[in-house]
């Protein structure tokens, strides 16, 4: 006999009944900004990325957007992954942007991701457009990548926590 429902369907289907992010059907991975930064992000640049959801790490300089969906392993029009910023010149700040086929462009001004609690800064989101070919004759595509960093108090006080702590890990969103 049988407690609840939830263990009949168990029995019946199994873990069949679970989609590939461990979740029953129904249930979506749709973090909003907030918890991309404050739970995903940090969890990754201070923990090691010990959150509970497989968000693989992928080099966007070697992988062609389309090569994504397959590397990300989760998401049906979301995909969601992790990359190092890859410096355009081993002293500067600007980021390296460019694949083999072609290169992210950046599309509007940064946004701030505000933390609800408390409405502190906590990071920055940045999107790109990928087009194909070489700037500045490019193709645009219709392949959108939303960049997430840390930033701000909160970025700092955890970074003090930290020894040796890089905060060129970037948490991305691709959407097509």
């Amino acid at each position: 006999m049988h407690t609840n429902m939830g263990e009949l369907v168990w029995e019946l289907f199994g873990e069949e009944t679970y989609n590939e992010q461990g979740l029953p059907p129904g249930f979506r991975f749709h973090p909003t900004d907030e918890e991309l930064v404050t739970f995903y992000l940090a969890s990754k640049v201070f923990n090691g990325g010990l959150c509970g959801v497989d968000i693989v790490e992928v080099d966007l300089n070697r992988c062609e957007p389309w090569e994504l969906p397959d590397a990300a392993k989760m998401g049906e029009r979301e995909w969601y992954f992790y990359s190092l910023r890859d410096r355009k010149y081993p002293t500067g700040l600007r980021t390296n942007r460019a694949t083999g086929a072609g290169y992210w462009k950046a599309t509007g001004k940064d946004r701030e991701v505000h933390g609800a609690a408390n409405g502190a800064l906590v990071g920055m989101k940045k999107t790109l457009v990928f087009y194909k070919g070489r700037a500045p004759r490019g193709e645009k595509t219709k392949w959108v990548l939303h960049e997430y960093r840390l930033e701000g108090d909160y970025a700092c006080r955890h970074r003090c926590k930290v020894r040796n702590l890089s905060l060129d890990c970037m948490l991305h969103v691709l959407k097509l």
